[in-house]
């Protein structure tokens, strides 16, 4: 093993100890006692042939009840080894599941405060690999391969202890072929192991691609790109082939080497220790001869063992580097300290905070002083010379000046890569800028803590997700107290009402796989609805009717129109007419804005937004 496989199995079993250190106790000793009660048996193999089988022979009157007795004191140790055995892999099994679940846990808790940046760069497939293969590549380890590890070297030790007591010469026979066999051993595990940490990272490239197939398959059809999408399957199939050829070759090899090199040991032990018995070696009897080399078996086989189940370690500290490198991921930083609260205000205008729903919103802002300023939640959303990148290498908005003061509907036009997107994942704050500032209601939105923020924008994206549940459960999600009515109040506002209705379950209807069952436009609807139960001040439409058909927009357009009455709206969409009535359009080139006004504004300038508006131009 290398510093860095070290260095991952010793946290692995201080994450596995901490948490389950008194079982771990219990089957230790257990694996004890099953030890010596294993040894126990080739020891007596000594006593059955020198103390009783061959005085029995030279006798001709024989009394068998010592040797029953000592054949039932022997039945009943290894019934007790029996007993410890079952015992200890019982509780392992509960270690190992448990651990399991835990790291599970620990994996989705720490998941869920990592950016968005990290779901951006990395293959949604290859986390999953982690999830699922690699940790089960720790599950075998934890109840299989160190269990067994434990046992063999415990096994070794004691039956070391027992072939010194028995004959010295034979016993450094055994120890000089136990060091030939750990040598093979390690010369074959240097080379696995760099293997199966690379047959671990290309199978999360096969979940990852096949995932990406599955989710774009009708894409792939009507493209009929099959053969194409064959051909890249091929290739990364083909690296996790190599990558498991090469791990799995040194691998199988082991285990025949050390299978070998234990015959060898065991002919080499009959014959010296033969020799040794017809000379007259004083100390070796027949039955000690006998008795060495069943110890000789027992002490090469735990090598073999030993050296089979490296191999299964490696691969589990493979999946756990995997595993920790992703817990180590940094979490997303939060240094606001202004919460969002509900309010009530006073007589003399101001506001105070109380712990049930008004209608009234306020930031918190607790001064340095030890003063409390409460802010009324508007929806004021500035931003003053921002400029920003995904990366140092490329910028995406420059100098970026706008404004949406309380209650007006700002929509953003402009083709794809113009940065529309980006200023909603920044009011967001998926992302810090790296120059200038954005401001909500007179406060830089770095000093909002993210989770409040968030709370008081209603978003519908660009690529409605739903998740497995009721239709109800998937509008609750926008509010998670709320009750049916506000629900069905919602879906009525975005127009969903009428289709859920038409369902055979109505709002019990559970939908799974990403809304399968359903269309593109009830889906979109659904997230319409979802945004709408939030009764956010602040309501941002990435795409929002986008995927919808003339028809279904001019429905939803309707309830739109009554949900963004009264608040701050910024609205991205490729259908012009969904924004002719904003009180301001930003037409976006190459993350400038080039153009901004109203509609009639605009029109009237024949620029940019006139050529789009009347076909002159095509955004994508």
């Amino acid at each position: 093993m290398n510093k860095d496989q070290v260095k991952t199995l010793k946290r692995l079993f201080n994450f596995v100890l901490t948490r389950h250190r008194n079982s771990c106790i219990v089957v230790l000793l257990l694996i004890i006692v099953s030890t010596i009660a294993n040894v126990s048996g080739s020891i007596f193999i000594k006593s059955l042939i020198d103390d009783y089988i061959t005085p029995y022979i030279n006798s001709t009157d024989p009394n068998f009840a010592p040797l029953l007795n000592a054949i039932i004191k022997m039945i009943v140790i290894y019934a007790i080894g029996v007993f410890a055995t079952y015992g200890f892999n019982r509780i392992l099994i509960n270690v190992s599941q448990g651990s399991l679940k835990e790291i599970r846990d620990s994996m989705f808790e720490h998941m869920e405060k990592l950016p968005i940046k990290y779901f951006d760069t990395h293959n949604h497939g290859d986390i999953m690999s982690i999830y699922t293969n690699d940790a089960d590549t720790l599950r075998q380890m934890i109840s299989q391969s160190v269990p067994q590890v434990i046992v063999s070297g415990m096994t070794i030790l004691s039956v070391f202890v027992s072939m010194l007591i028995i004959s010295i010469p034979l016993t450094c026979i055994s120890v000089f072929m136990v060091v030939v066999m750990l040598f093979v051993s390690k010369y074959v595990t240097s080379r696995s192991g760099k293997y199966f940490y690379q047959q671990q990272i290309n199978l999360g490239k096969v979940n990852g691609f096949i995932e990406e197939m599955m989710e774009g398959q009708k894409v792939v059809k009507v493209f009929t790109h099959e053969e194409e999408a064959k051909k890249d399957f091929d290739k990364v199939n083909e690296e996790l082939f190599e990558s498991a050829y090469e791990a799995n070759k040194y691998a199988n090899i082991l285990m025949p080497l050390i299978g070998n090199l234990g015959y060898v040991s065991y002919v080499l032990v009959a014959l010296v220790g033969g020799v040794l018995a017809i000379n007259g070696y004083t100390e070796l009897t027949i039955g000690a001869l006998a008795s060495f080399l069943q110890l000789n078996r027992s002490f090469n086989n735990p090598i073999g063992q030993i050296s089979q189940q490296v191999n299964m370690v490696l691969m589990a500290l493979a999946g756990a580097s995997r595993i920790f490198a992703l817990l180590d991921e940094e979490v997303e930083k939060d240094e606001g300290h202004v919460t969002l609260v509900n309010a009530k205000e006073n007589e003399d205008g101001t506001l105070s905070p109380v712990d049930y729903r008004t209608g009234v919103w306020a930031w918190e802002h607790r001064r340095p002083d030890g003063s409390t300023e409460y802010v009324r939640l508007v929806g004021d959303v500035r931003f003053h010379d921002v400029t920003f990148g995904y990366n140092e290498n490329k910028t995406i908005l420059y100098d970026m000046n706008l404004f949406a003061k309380p209650g007006e509907k700002l929509a953003f036009v402009g083709a794809t890569g113009a940065g529309k997107t980006t200023i909603t994942n920044l009011i967001n704050r998926f992302y810090d800028i790296q120059k200038g500032s954005i401001t909500y209601d007179g406060i830089d939105i770095k000093l909002i803590k993210k989770a409040d923020l968030r709370r008081s924008l209603g978003i519908v994206l660009q690529d409605t997700h739903l998740f497995t549940g009721t239709i109800m459960d998937n509008i609750r999600y926008g509010k998670l107290d709320a009750t049916d009515e506000e629900c069905i109040a919602a879906a009525k506002l975005a127009n969903a009402h009428e289709f859920i209705m038409h369902l055979e379950h109505g709002y019990q209807t559970v939908l799974s796989g990403d809304g399968s069952s359903l269309s593109q436009g009830q889906c979109q609807l659904l997230a319409i609805a979802r945004a709408a139960v939030a009764n956010p001040p602040v309501l941002i439409l990435d795409e929002a009717t986008s995927s919808i058909d003339t028809r279904t927009e001019s429905i939803v357009q309707s309830g739109m129109d009554k949900l963004m009455e009264g608040r701050t709206v910024f609205v991205i969409a490729h259908r012009l007419s969904t924004i002719k009535n904003s009180d301001a359009i930003m037409v976006l080139d190459q993350g400038r804005i080039i153009e901004r006004g109203d509609h009639d504004k605009l029109i009237g300038q024949k620029g940019t937004y006139y050529q789009l508006y009347t076909g002159g131009l095509e955004l994508d």
